[in-house]
């Protein structure tokens, strides 16, 4: 049995300010009809080759109704969804799910995938996976390298122990994101591949490796998943145990110290999509070095990046070149292709002023759908609301705001103070300050309203839960 672990929890700070903490770039729709992580979860349910079972997510509490959400677009509602109390990095996740696996069967093996990653050619792909289980089954430690196409400082590497070919063999080391000058005497050698964080190995030998070589993460881990319990779709980790975690990558942990790894190459398309000029590389063509999303008008510019999220912002370009151009209705970012890299740097600059748009989007994702908000003033907010089908807001209060709701599209099942109504595109209600209300839509399409807040203090913080079907 080979079990996907899917890891979803990074927050891809270098693609800002479209990529934020809360709302990170596995989840969001670079290239084609899907997300990174929703192409993942596609590749493991849907495979006919490897016969892969129900995948297995890794995630922090934060992203937890997000994947529920986008799990559903696709039609999959089997996967188990493990919540990270906190972020300790890849070792203690990929030993969080094998300890969760090895109740179920510890001869099952482990084939660990970031969420976040490009990987256009599956069949390519699935020719390695299947190469992988061989070594595996021989107690062998896999981890798959991509076969380098350019002298790129932003990735790790595996240093073979030969030349490379396609044929797998044994890692000599790991080598950290290189210079310019160190990645060129590297690549000239034909003994290194990128390392793409893409893990395989069976449960009982992965965790006999951490009994050698990370005994006290072992314990830390194993006490948090014994003292871990089910709420409602997902399994939550246990804080305390977890805390005491070193936070560090499994390579660190592991792969670094055992004698039975070895490295499957990869010769198809992967990309990280870590930053700005790795999507510019993903999309430019032969025929043009322009780059461009809808809502963008360009003249005379070249080899550059102009995207607009904003149906209602045009994003222009005028003879210009090299350039990064990013349009939100937040934010926006104009940068030096060659410095995009170092994305990551404003977006600690922003964090040290205090500005929200560091990390914030101005659309907040809830279990039950989304809101937004559109101006606010003082002692007042407009928000644009959407409540998926099924979706259902808490019973809740509030101490310092009144609202005024408006349907705009869809069918709004309305509680205030124990009295229901049901109000439908173009009606609207009330809520007194103070007053016990719930907001739900048990129609066939999401429900839009606009919310109206008046009030002295108008803080997400300002709820009052009485019943919530999400037990926040």
């Amino acid at each position: 049995m080979i079990f996907p672990i899917i890891l979803a929890g990074g927050t891809g700070t270098r693609l800002w300010p479209l990529s934020r903490k809360s709302y990170p770039k596995q989840f969001i729709n670079f290239i084609g009809k899907h997300t990174l992580f929703q192409n993942r979860i596609m590749f493991a349910i849907g495979n006919k080759l490897l016969k892969l079972e129900s995948p297995i997510i890794l995630t922090n509490e934060e992203y937890r109704f997000i994947i529920k959400e986008q799990i559903r677009e696709i039609g999959v509602n089997s996967c188990q969804i493990i919540i990270e109390p906190v972020s300790k990095n890849t070792a203690p996740s990929i030993l969080a799910a094998a300890l969760f696996l090895n109740k179920k069967n510890p001869n099952s093996i482990m084939l660990v995938c970031p969420s976040d990653h490009l990987i256009p050619e599956d069949n390519i792909l699935e020719e390695c996976i299947l190469r992988g289980i061989e070594l595996s089954k021989m107690g062998e430690l896999v981890t798959f390298g991509i076969k380098p196409t350019k002298p790129e400082t932003a990735y790790g590497y595996l240093h073979l122990s030969d030349k490379m070919s396609k044929k797998s063999q044994k890692l000599y080391s790991f080598v950290e994101k290189p210079d310019k000058e160190k990645v060129r005497e590297m690549l000239a050698s034909g003994k290194y591949l990128w390392n793409s964080g893409i893990f395989l190995f069976s449960v009982k030998d992965i965790i006999r490796a951490f009994e050698n070589f990370s005994n006290n993460t072992l314990k830390n881990v194993r006490d948090s998943l014994e003292n871990g319990n089910f709420d409602l779709d997902f399994f939550r980790l246990e804080k305390n145990s977890w805390s005491k975690c070193d936070e560090i990558s499994i390579d660190y942990a592991i792969l670094e110290k055992v004698n039975n790894l070895s490295v499957v190459p990869f010769e198809g398309r992967w990309s990280d999509l870590g930053s700005w000029d790795a999507l510019w590389d993903e999309q430019k063509s032969s025929k043009s070095t322009l780059v461009k999303s809808k809502n963008v008008s360009t003249i005379d510019c070249e080899n550059s990046l102009f995207r607009s999220e904003d149906s209602k912002t045009q994003l222009v370009g005028l003879g210009v070149k090299d350039i990064i151009a990013i349009a939100m209705p937040d934010a926006v970012l104009v940068a030096n292709k060659n410095r995009a890299q170092d994305v990551k740097k404003v977006v600690e600059k922003l964090k040290s002023k205090g500005v929200e748009q560091a990390e914030n989007f101005p659309k907040e994702h809830r279990p039950w759908g989304w809101y937004e908000s559109l101006t606010s003033g003082p002692q007042f907010q407009v928000k644009r609301i959407c409540v998926l089908v099924g979706g259902k807001l808490s019973l809740q209060s509030h101490k310092h705001r009144s609202e005024h709701w408006v349907v705009v599209e869809g069918t709004a099942k309305v509680i205030i103070n124990k009295k229901e109504n049901v109000l439908k595109a173009g009606e609207s209600t009330y809520v007194p300050l103070g007053f016990k209300h719930r907001l739900e839509n048990e129609g066939k399409i999401p429900l839009l309203i606009i919310e109206i807040q008046i009030g002295s203090y108008l803080g997400e913080d300002d709820i009052t839960r009485y019943e919530d079907k999400y037990s926040r």
